[in-house]
């Protein structure tokens, strides 16, 4: 495709306008459904999303990002030169971790940021900054993203992590731009987390202080104290849900993951072997109960010991 009108035309020549309108075709084309898309316009340049008429609105108005030539935010793949840059993956072997997926997550958390965008540039910023000024290989963000994966996948303590960030960054050149201590590596990357719900909890697990129960001070089954003491109003107990529809909204935002979220409808051999829990009766029944959940192979079903939960 044809896009030199991005640096060489302007808006009002008919080659910009027929340019535009081939961007925009190819956006909703690979939006996997999505009803907002980062907008390229010069104006919006934090890529604000926005409705496609809107952006086709705002283009026509405003310049085209003459930058913006390789579509990575609207379905295009990267480059080979521009994945060397930011991956690791020259050992063979190696498994793929978060960092080497830089682009595709901060594709995710964009749309979260709409309210307040500053806080995207700054994520923004950390993953184009070099980790030092000759590296080429990792930016700050990624090489937080590579270390965190490391201390989260072996179980390190933050104490154990205070000692490596330390020792990494002293061994680095004097400008880098590693964090010191955990505290400034989580804060980095806590913009980017799934949402969660703290929520007390009894001591003894009786019992969640929610709903109507929210406003309550000791158990209604054990009478334990909600809090460690009284004067400190410090939870005994507190859980830490991760609502589940937004993370598996991420799971499909990512291509491959969402090949194998419907695997069982495109992927599966149905050739009456059980083999998956598809190939099941009880899969088969909830099909049958449920025919317009079923008709919609995104759909999921989780098990639960006897119970099925059907998520839409």
């Amino acid at each position: 495709m044809d896009r030199s009108w991005i640096t060489t035309t302007k808006p009002g020549d008919p080659k910009y306008q027929v340019g535009v309108r081939e961007f925009v075709k190819f956006a909703v084309k690979n939006s996997g459904g999505r009803h907002k898309l980062p907008c390229p316009c010069h104006m919006c340049h934090n890529f604000l999303y926005k409705r496609p008429e809107e952006i086709l609105n705002h283009l026509e108005k405003w310049e085209f990002d003459k930058t913006y030539t390789r579509w990575i935010w609207h379905g295009e793949c990267r480059d080979e030169a521009s994945v060397s840059n930011f991956s690791d993956n020259a050992n063979e072997g190696q498994h793929t971790t978060e960092g080497d997926r830089l682009e595709e997550m901060l594709h995710v958390v964009h749309e979260n940021f709409d309210e307040d965008p500053t806080k995207f540039e700054s994520l923004l910023s950390d993953s184009e900054k070099p980790l030092y000024e000759s590296c080429t290989k990792y930016t700050r963000l990624s090489a937080i993203l590579k270390l965190y994966n490391l201390k989260a996948g072996h179980g390190l303590s933050d104490q154990s992590f205070n000692m490596i960030l330390e020792l990494v960054k002293d061994m680095l050149p004097d400008d880098n731009v590693l964090p010191s201590c955990t505290y400034e590596a989580k804060k980095t990357l806590s913009v980017m987390g799934l949402p969660y719900e703290r929520i007390h909890a009894c001591s003894n697990d009786c019992m969640l202080y929610r709903n109507e129960n929210e406003s309550l001070e000791r158990c209604t089954i054990c009478n334990a104290s909600r809090y460690k003491n009284d004067e400190g109003r410090v939870p005994a107990k507190v859980l830490w849900y991760f609502p589940i529809i937004p993370r598996f909204k991420r799971l499909f935002s990512n291509a491959g993951d969402a090949e194998k979220l419907t695997w069982h409808a495109y992927g599966r051999e149905d050739d009456g072997m059980h083999r998956h829990p598809a190939d099941s009766p009880q899969w088969r029944f909830i099909d049958g109960e449920f025919p317009e959940f079923a008709k919609e192979k995104r759909n999921l079903r989780l098990r639960w010991l006897q119970s099925i939960w059907l998520i839409e």
